[in-house]
């Protein structure tokens, strides 16, 4: 029979919350990450189920993940820490058939539960499911230090961050060309939160909550990890270019639409002004 602890998901998940780990962006406990999976996924493991799961009801019903399983961080876990216990950190839930709550079917072992923000995970992953067809199953959360920084300077509008994080890198329009949703301030490990994250998430894989930290989604962990780290990458250069005096020059909007031409994307139109 097989270890759960080599499958393919719990070792993705060690290698995710391990690499935002050495990034910097998860200090303590900050940041958090789901990943959506299939019966199929989690058939070979069952055998280490646990005898008699806890039960924990949602804030909110989620229907539209009834019988879903997801793994997920645990509340007060550190990242740092994943590796070397992962059924201690990580914990693997199953929804229930009406979408009123979730049993932890393995892991949080020492009677942990998942993260704060597993609310705002849910409602991000029913939109994600059908902004996507389905593709995506990872939601992703941290605290990434330059673009938390920008959220103190720049304009907290949309198409304003978006377009100056595509002109610190050529890569950007093409990784992200839905750009990045913005949030006002508020209260973390809300519904409330959950829900406005959600509806930027019908326009935009990523969404940033200023003073806090950025949601990111996409078919898979690496790919969730790659768009945030992008963006984080572009919001580091703007960050130099802001101390050394500011733009001289930069990629103009002409350029945009013909790397957007060529790629094959449609950029966010408003980011295109």
């Amino acid at each position: 029979m097989q270890d759960i602890l080599t499958s393919w998901f719990v070792q993705g998940m060690i290698k995710a919350t391990s690499d935002m780990w050495l990034k910097g962006w998860d200090e303590r406990n900050g940041g958090n990450v789901s990943l959506r999976l299939t019966e199929d996924d989690v058939a070979p493991f069952k055998h280490t189920f646990h005898a008699d799961p806890r039960y924990i009801e949602t804030t909110e019903p989620v229907k539209e993940l009834a019988n879903q399983y997801f793994i997920v961080t645990g509340s007060g876990k550190f990242f740092r820490n994943v590796a070397l216990d992962p059924a201690d950190n990580l914990g693997l839930v199953r929804i229930d058939n009406e979408g009123q709550g979730y049993h932890i079917v393995w892991g949080f072992v020492n009677g942990a539960i998942p993260t704060s923000e597993f609310a705002a995970h849910f409602q991000s992953h029913i939109t994600r499911m059908q902004a996507t067809n389905g593709a995506n199953r990872v939601i992703m959360h941290c605290h990434a230090t330059n673009i938390i920084a920008l959220s103190y300077v720049l304009p907290p509008d949309s198409a304003s961050i978006t377009r100056h994080l595509w002109e610190m890198s050529t890569e950007c329009l093409v990784v992200f060309p839905d750009g990045i949703g913005v949030l006002p301030w508020m209260v973390p490990g809300t519904d409330g939160i959950g829900l406005e994250t959600a509806e930027q998430m019908k326009q935009h894989g990523l969404v940033l909550w200023p003073f806090h930290g950025i949601f990111g989604s996409g078919p898979t962990l690496d790919d969730a990890f790659g768009l945030i780290d992008t963006a984080e990458k572009s919001a580091e250069i703007l960050v130099k270019v802001l101390s050394m005096g500011g733009k001289k020059q930069t990629i103009s909007t002409e350029n945009l639409i013909a790397l957007a031409k060529r790629f094959n994307v449609t950029p966010m139109s408003d980011a295109l002004k």
